[in-house]
């Protein structure tokens, strides 16, 4: 029933299978629990008690059931990977033996070891992973999980993000991100709201209008942007008055302490400009794909199908806010829902071109 999408009905069936066995049965209880977290897994419902799955692979371990624990690690890992708890997956994945799973679950493993490294930004540990999962599926004879493993690895050769400056904009592979990130070059990313530079990293995560103020900067840099454009974009101001300009040099003050050390923000005639202490150039790191719901949009296209609840929880958003980012992108003809009331999913065809999981919320490296 869950390969063919009736998630409903597969799960009121495992629910049926574990009432019918007797305390006796720990085991097959443990099993249905492991069963139920991976239709839970697959219809994106992440709001499923974790601690349950975690006492299910307990008690598969306990009584030598190697395989399903195996699995259940895995899907536990999978959970933290989709809601953006990389330290929680990493810390989980250490504590399984790899050598000890099946040609299928060792493949599915080392998926996971590559879904990390990408959003970590380690292409090189990514591409290793992938390799020794293509090897798995290969041996496992899956054709599914092949193509799991083949569409994986395409993500490393499409763009995974943008580098916009004043004399140009080209897009930007995994690669090309870690070789950016590793240079002397003054980074402002767009992807997670920070500034860096080869030493040192200052998020401005919580700050939206001094992010706006030193990304309109960068994206300008050597030259200056005039007072009245960083009014209109910081604050959203069709007309600059006295009260926007006397806001722009309070907010201006603000981030040149947030940036100390990293760069400082001058005077010029007709505007301000950056000037970096140590880097030698200033560079804006973008999304391939930029709009108000981007990041709804990156969850959604996986394909599967989402919760308002589940997408909520991934984005360490309010459900609310989620909804209305859902309503307005369904009015745009950009996702589209299925079912009605807490049965209702949304979904959306994969964005082309774009290594979409590239897009999702995730620390940088070395935080």
């Amino acid at each position: 029933m869950a390969q063919l999408g009736d998630f409903v009905r597969a799960k009121a069936l495992i629910k049926s299978a574990a009432r019918a066995f007797g305390p006796r049965e720990a085991v097959a209880r443990a099993r249905c629990v492991v069963a139920e977290a991976e239709i839970a897994l697959a219809s994106r419902d992440l709001t499923w008690p974790a601690k349950a799955l975690d006492a299910a692979r307990v008690t598969l371990e306990e009584h030598g059931d190697r395989a399903n624990a195996a699995h259940a690690r895995y899907l536990e890992v999978r959970r933290f990977l989709l809601i953006g708890h990389l330290d929680d997956a990493e810390r989980a994945l250490a504590q399984s033996d790899p050598s000890a799973l099946s040609a299928a679950l060792r493949a599915a493993h080392e998926l996971t070891v590559a879904g990390i490294a990408m959003r970590r930004i380690r292409p090189k540990d990514a591409r290793a992973a992938l390799g020794r999962a293509e090897d798995a599926a290969r041996r496992a004879g899956i054709p599914a999980l092949y193509a799991e493993v083949q569409s994986a690895a395409a993500m490393l050769n499409t763009p995974a993000a943008r580098l916009l400056s004043r004399d140009e904009e080209r897009p930007l592979l995994l690669d090309d991100v870690h070789s950016l990130l590793s240079s002397k070059a003054l980074v402002v990313d767009a992807c997670r709201y920070v500034v860096r530079d080869s030493r040192s990293v200052t998020s401005l995560a919580t700050r939206p209008i001094l992010f706006t103020l030193v990304r309109t900067l960068a994206e300008a840099w050597p030259g200056d942007v005039p007072r009245g454009a960083l009014i209109t974009r910081a604050f959203r101001a069709k007309v600059a008055d006295e009260s926007h300009r006397v806001r722009l040099r309070v907010e201006l003050g603000r981030l040149r302490t947030m940036l100390k050390g990293l760069a400082d923000v001058s005077a010029t005639k007709d505007g301000f400009t950056l000037r970096p202490r140590r880097a030698r150039e200033v560079v804006v790191l973008a999304r391939p794909v930029e709009e108000e719901h981007a990041a709804v949009l990156a969850f959604l296209a996986d394909g599967e199908s989402w919760s308002s609840s589940a997408l909520a929880l991934a984005l360490g958003a309010s459900q609310r806010t989620v909804q209305r980012a859902l309503d307005s992108l369904a009015d745009s003809g950009k996702v589209q829902s299925v079912g009605r009331g807490r049965a209702r999913r949304w979904m959306t065809p994969p964005l082309p071109g774009f290594a979409t999981t590239l897009l999702l919320p995730a620390p940088l490296p070395n935080d």
